[in-house]
């Protein structure tokens, strides 16, 4: 999602007291019985385990390349991408592909696009970044001048479309899109085309060792019928289109992967605190991915800490995965400009928010240079982004307690769970050198981190007990 519409934004303000006491009233419900909230997960929502049983945090960047198509898809993305993302303490990579490149002609798959995919895993493979295949739309597809839904998968019963090319988020309120999201997810052949792309993928990669899920649509929208206010419309859209397309395209991918994660978005519109609507999505392995932005910021206005727009944003956001017991992952976030005067206590606050109830997050997006671009033009984090680069527990062999950092130290404490082994990791930049434990008869695989090398802490307890692991820096600070 970028650039935010001003006339969407105008609707979602008008509706702002409504919302915030609607969230309001949903952050400070009881969850029912059987989702009695873990203590040790943030608003109640369970964190991520791996197949160890390790409680897992993900900390990576979005990886695009929107400008190139047919034999050039995909070039812009480089080894240097997953070297980089990997030198500053990230693991995750959320890989943006285009059903419009992979099957331009129905039923014609792009052998040399499936080539490109699976070079840019190798890559990621080759830094140890796992890597979430992301189905990306943008107002809907090419036919509306846009990536995603192929033009031959675009229905739009001759209805109109204006292109809003200063206000391109306004598109997806158009007539002719908004009823080609309805065949797509209503019409049998459009729906066994969808589910028969995600099964190709699946069965390609799904045993690629950097694959760690599918995110099976990018920001779905859809049909506003008339007279319907818009968080009415999206809990609608979510409840009877959303959920029974992820259940149908999970039950496809499960013939050939039945291991990698399923990631699962509600519309856009729960960025403006509105609770989603979707039901259960019947697998084992599902994460739900709600983006994390701010209308009136993607439009070009500072942060305003007063607002209180995140404590409405989580409130509403942890209300679907708390009741279901699946773990969230942020898919998407950062402003446009980062350098406003309360850009930096914005990230401490979203940074802040996401520990109290994800279990990690992909900022937008990993590039060079300006505007998203998490990198100048010379490789260094951009203003204010150089925050998410940190030290943080990417598994967790045991119950996290607490961590914290500052004044040149990293702290992890937490329950231990006899003979699991707890990863930390953190930027090659970071300083964070020399590594001591204490509690349980833990140690650590190292004590010191050459020079130049992202740190990966290991650590490992022969007992049940409360571990500390304390890394700090050579000098003593940063």
């Amino acid at each position: 999602m970028r650039t935010v519409s001003s006339a969407l934004r105008g609707a979602l303000v008008a509706l702002g007291t409504a919302l915030l006491a609607l969230v309001t009233t949903l952050g400070t419900a009881a969850p029912p019985a059987s989702a009695a909230p873990d203590p040790g997960a943030g608003a109640g929502v369970p964190r991520l385990l791996d197949d160890d049983g390790r409680v897992v945090t993900l900390h990576g960047w979005n990886v695009e390349d929107k400008v190139h198509r047919g034999a050039d898809a995909l070039s812009a993305i480089t080894e240097r991408h997953f070297r980089d993302l990997r030198s500053h303490g990230f693991h995750f990579a959320r890989l943006l592909i285009f059903w419009d490149d992979l099957e331009p002609r129905r039923g014609r798959y792009s052998q040399r696009y499936l080539r490109s995919i699976e070079r840019i895993l190798d890559w990621a493979g080759k830094y140890d970044v796992q890597v979430l295949i992301d189905a990306h739309q943008d107002v809907f597809g090419p036919a509306f001048g846009h990536r995603g839904i192929p033009e031959w998968a675009t229905r739009t019963d001759g209805l109109p479309f204006t292109p809003h090319p200063d206000d391109w988020f306004a598109e997806y309120f158009e007539p002719a899109v908004q009823r080609a999201f309805t065949h797509l997810y209503t019409d049998p052949d459009l729906q066994r085309a969808q589910s028969r792309m995600w099964r190709l993928l699946a069965d390609r990669f799904g045993d690629h060792p950097a694959v760690f899920g599918y995110d099976l649509i990018n920001e779905p929208m859809g049909e506003l019928r008339a007279d319907e206010e818009l968080p009415a419309a999206a809990r609608r859209i979510e409840a009877q289109y959303l959920t029974p397309m992820y259940n149908r395209i999970a039950r496809h991918i499960r013939t050939v992967d039945r291991e990698s994660r399923l990631f699962i978005e509600p519309t856009p519109i729960v960025g403006e605190g509105v609770p989603t609507g979707l039901g259960t999505v019947h697998d084992p392995r599902v994460v739900y991915s709600p983006h994390f932005y701010n209308a009136a910021m993607e439009a070009g206005a500072d942060y305003d800490p007063d607002a209180g727009w995140i404590e409405a944003y989580e409130a509403a956001v942890t209300d679907y995965p708390r009741r279901r017991r699946i773990p969230v992952v942020v898919g998407e976030w950062g402003p446009l400009n980062n350098a406003l005067p309360h850009s930096r206590r914005f990230y401490r606050d979203a940074l802040a928010s996401f520990a109290r109830y994800s279990s990690g997050w992909t900022g937008y997006v990993w590039c060079y240079g300006g505007g998203y671009c998490a990198m100048d033009e010379d490789g260094k984090l951009r203003t204010n982004k150089e925050l998410t680069a940190t030290a943080y527990a990417a598994a967790v062999a045991g119950r996290p307690r607490s961590e914290s950092q500052g004044a040149g130290r990293y702290r992890l404490v937490y329950d231990a769970r006899r003979g699991g082994r707890t990863e930390i990791a953190s930027p090659t930049d970071s300083g964070y050198r020399r590594v001591s434990v204490a509690g349980g008869g833990a140690w650590s695989d190292t004590r010191t981190v050459p020079p130049g090398r992202p740190a990966v802490v290991t650590v490992r307890s022969p007992l049940r007990a409360r571990v500390t692991v304390t890394v700090t820096t050579v000098q003593g600070q940063r």
